[in-house]
């Protein structure tokens, strides 16, 4: 037991990976050139050593451990040795200063390899800690967003149970009632599998090149079936607009924002649009409702917004949950989000970038 894991903590010092190993031999061949291209342009050997130096600081910092950080100071003194000093391609020991240059590789190399783990750790750190924020956020709100729909269901369908002298409009007015209480709740929880699905690993999101406005009007279609007496108007881009993205996941962020306009900004009319912004898709979602409150908007997007009892616009259901799932999405497609206040209405917008990681490097 012992021996394992002492094989795995220096497994987790000294890492391999194929990328680094190029990334060492692409530095120490850059270096290699230019002092070469130094050594045609003048005759001395003082240029070497800073050269490799800052060779050895570039592997360290850029490459996972010590390995390739000591494997390129290794070898940095081994070229100004035996390449680019007096005799050249000779081996020599008793070049004066020589075992400084080796201690000042060695050291630039553990101190920017320690720096640069240490860096990578509070940045692991700091993730795992936002996640577990999101988590706490996501718990909290799912709580109160599953309780209230589950407590009207059961009351109007106790009410039907329980009084069966009920008129026949009275027994359709609960059960819409419940019905829609059930959409809400089925909503709840595919937010739910959503943000827990891209908090696992954001990574592994399907990204497609799908056209805006097909995505916009497929979620226009869906809403206005839900809600007949919304409006909802679709402004296309001037131009076919193909951008990257998971379209299930995009029209689940394009349909909270409309109903968070229906449920909290009371709107009976919704702008959708997109358009080209630089090297981004701007998605615009724009509503003639009550708008936000000032208060609200720096914790919009946290998972934790409430309404107030006495906000202008109902407060019935909580929107922190859809808005941390609109976040989490866009966020995982690589994009930003935004809300702000007009004179009426509030706007929601978010980027999507044109160009995938891969194809942007």
């Amino acid at each position: 037991m012992h021996v394992k894991k002492e094989t795995s903590r220096l497994a987790k010092l000294f890492p391999f990976s194929w990328q680094d190993l190029l990334i060492t031999l692409v530095i120490l061949l850059c270096a290699a050139e230019l002092c070469i291209l130094l050594q045609l342009a003048d005759s001395s050997d003082g240029f070497a050593s800073p050269v490799f130096v800052l060779a050895v600081l570039l592997i360290s910092r850029l490459t996972t451990g010590y390995l390739f950080g000591l494997i390129a100071a290794v070898s940095g003194v081994a070229c100004v040795n035996f390449i680019f000093t007096f005799p050249y391609w000779r081996v020599n020991f008793t070049i004066s200063g020589y075992p400084l240059t080796f201690l000042t590789f060695l050291m630039v190399s553990i101190i920017t390899c320690t720096l640069t783990t240490q860096a990578r750790q509070q940045e692991r750190l700091r993730s795992e800690n936002e996640k577990e924020k999101m988590r706490a956020n996501l718990l909290r709100s799912v709580s109160h967003d599953i309780r209230t729909p589950l407590t009207s269901i059961v009351g109007s369908t106790s009410a039907m149970l329980e009084n069966p002298g009920l008129s026949l409009s009275e027994q359709r007015e609960l059960l819409e009632d419940a019905r829609d209480e059930a959409q809400w709740l089925i909503r709840v929880v595919e937010n739910l599998l959503s943000i827990t699905r891209i908090g696992e690993d954001p990574g592994k999101i399907a990204k497609d090149s799908e056209a805006a406005e097909e995505v916009l009007a497929e979620t226009a279609r869906k809403f206005r079936k839900r809600f007949p007496n919304v409006t909802v108007s679709v402004t296309a881009p001037d131009e076919f607009l193909l951008v990257p993205m998971d379209p299930i996941l995009i029209e689940q962020v394009l349909s909270n924002l409309l109903e968070n306009a229906v449920f909290h900004g009371k709107a009976t009319h919704i702008d959708m649009s997109a358009q080209v912004q630089g090297t981004d898709a701007l998605f615009t979602v724009r509503d003639n409702g009550c708008g936000i409150p000032e208060k609200d908007l720096p914790t919009l997007f946290d998972g934790t917004l409430r309404r107030s009892e006495n906000a202008d616009c109902d407060g019935k259901r909580s929107m922190g949950l859809g808005l941390s799932v609109c976040l989490a999405v866009v966020r995982a497609h690589g994009g930003a989000m935004e809300a702000t206040n007009w004179e009426v209405g509030a706007e929601f917008t978010f980027r999507l970038p044109l160009m995938s990681e891969e194809e942007s490097i």
